[in-house]
């Protein structure tokens, strides 16, 4: 937590210039279009990982559908996970988040900046109607990040188990799934340093509606979990030799 302590201190002024900026944004939201969205929120990213001195590769942009909304599946690590991503992914993309998580004080902003949803665990008919939101805009061609793992505690580079109903966002709006592989993003945060960190995000081949037609969540959950797995078990491979 050192260098996030340490992040927020050194852009203290930053941090209240883009919530205060986000704010007005979103009261303003007519005068926006969401790449001048998504480029603001990209630019406090990219300010805050240069402060954090923190690294991200990536790698299989070009296996992201040029057309039409899909839904990224990463595996999680951490806090950074999202930030890597969005660093990452150079067209305008959202998430969904926890609701209590999401209204934390530098969270907040954020995800209206990005026009985020938020998922209110304790109320299932909140749930059902931002999961019906999201299909919806799935549908019109937004791109969103959904993080199938329950948590991140200690997760490191293992993943945890997929929850098959975190992909009815893409079945019932037959977007294609992509699954993202996170590598070492769970460093950023929980190793107590302020040395050079470089963590990894790749981007995998797209699941089409197609491929899996037919199949249920929880088969959908293991063809994806175990993409990624193996995506990691290589690079890891490559990392030693």
């Amino acid at each position: 937590m050192l260098r996030m302590y340490y992040v927020i201190l050194i852009c203290l002024p930053l941090v209240l210039y883009y919530i205060a900026k986000a704010y007005y944004i979103k009261y303003h939201e007519s005068d926006y279009t969401e790449n001048a969205r998504y480029d603001v929120a990209r630019r406090c990213v990219r300010i805050c990982m240069c402060v954090g001195r923190i690294k991200t590769l990536c790698y299989g942009q070009e296996n992201l559908p040029e057309d039409g909304g899909y839904v990224m599946f990463p595996n999680h690590q951490g806090k950074f996970d999202l930030l890597g991503i969005i660093a990452s992914h150079q067209s305008p993309c959202t998430m969904v988040m926890d609701y209590e998580r999401s209204r934390l004080p530098i969270v907040n902003p954020f995800v209206e900046l990005i026009k985020g949803q938020r998922l209110d665990k304790s109320d299932m008919k909140k749930q059902v109607r931002t999961i019906l939101n999201i299909i919806q805009e799935v549908k019109q061609g937004r791109r969103y990040i959904v993080f199938p793992e329950g948590g991140y505690e200690n997760n490191g580079n293992e993943l945890q188990k997929f929850l098959p109903g975190a992909f009815q966002c893409a079945t019932k709006s037959k977007a294609p799934i992509v699954p993202v592989a996170i590598i070492d993003s769970y460093k950023v945060f929980q190793i107590n340093s302020l040395r050079k960190i470089t963590t990894q995000v790749h981007f995998l081949p797209p699941i089409l509606y197609e491929e899996y037609a037919g199949m249920s969540t929880a088969e959908i959950a293991e063809l994806v979990k175990s993409r990624i797995r193996q995506a990691i078990q290589e690079k890891t491979i490559e990392n030693r030799s």
